[in-house]
């Protein structure tokens, strides 16, 4: 068996230092543009094994390959149900304030939104709003990514939250959270499709499904 003298391995070690070094010189942190805090509402009386309880937590800058953007906005967004409020393009239409005219809510029960990105994008990041005018947790959140409309082939989940299946997509070991201004960062990795989609059922206010805004931060995929 032949082994590495020590200079040889000296200079890959210090070939590999270079790399990750170069690796990260190309990460950048993302800035997000936040809504204004709503101070009103009453405190969430709800617990599970898999709540997180940080309310407004200070987060962590998010670092994401240099190039990384917004890749959602006005984007065709599609719905397992009509809405019974709002209109689904406004789910990635910017506008993320807490205000009644900037929510759209879907029937009861297990319902989904998708966005098209148009080709294949390497999605780094999702920061995801369903409601903030007051605190809630919603059930079941789930995301995934595919280059199936239908989500039967080549699926994905980059964030699944029912630690219980009851959403039947598999049993999930991410937060509950409670939902404020800051938004619910998920870190999707960098994981490869042209649809994104988003499960949930209810909130422990009532039985429907609430967005105010999806912004999926990506790359497309002919420029990795």
């Amino acid at each position: 068996m032949r082994t590495l003298s020590p200079v040889i391995a000296l200079g890959c070690i210090a070939l590999i230092a270079v790399v990750s070094e170069g690796i990260a010189e190309e990460q950048e942190a993302l800035t997000f543009e936040l809504p204004k805090p709503f101070y009103g509402g009453t405190v969430v009386s709800y617990w599970s094994p898999q709540l997180d309880t940080r309310l407004y937590a200070d987060r962590e800058p998010f670092l994401a390959p240099k190039g990384t953007t917004v890749i959602s906005r006005g984007k065709p967004v599609t719905s397992s149900a009509k809405p019974t409020i709002g209109e689904l393009k406004q789910i990635n239409d910017g506008d993320k304030e807490f205000g009644k005219t900037s929510l759209v809510e879907l029937p009861e029960g297990k319902q989904w939104v998708q966005i098209d990105l148009g080709t294949p994008h390497a999605v780094h990041a999702v920061l995801l709003w369903h409601f903030h005018e007051g605190a809630r947790v919603y059930f079941d959140v789930v995301g995934q990514v595919s280059d199936d409309p239908e989500f039967k082939t080549g699926v994905m989940t980059f964030y699944n939250n029912d630690y219980d299946n009851s959403r039947d997509l598999g049993k999930g070991t991410d937060k509950e959270y409670i939902e404020n201004s800051d938004g619910r960062l998920l870190d999707a990795k960098g994981v490869v499709g042209r649809y994104v989609r988003f499960y949930s059922q209810g909130n422990t206010a009532h039985d429907f499904n609430n967005y105010v805004e999806i912004e999926i931060w990506g790359v497309q995929n002919s420029e990795l």
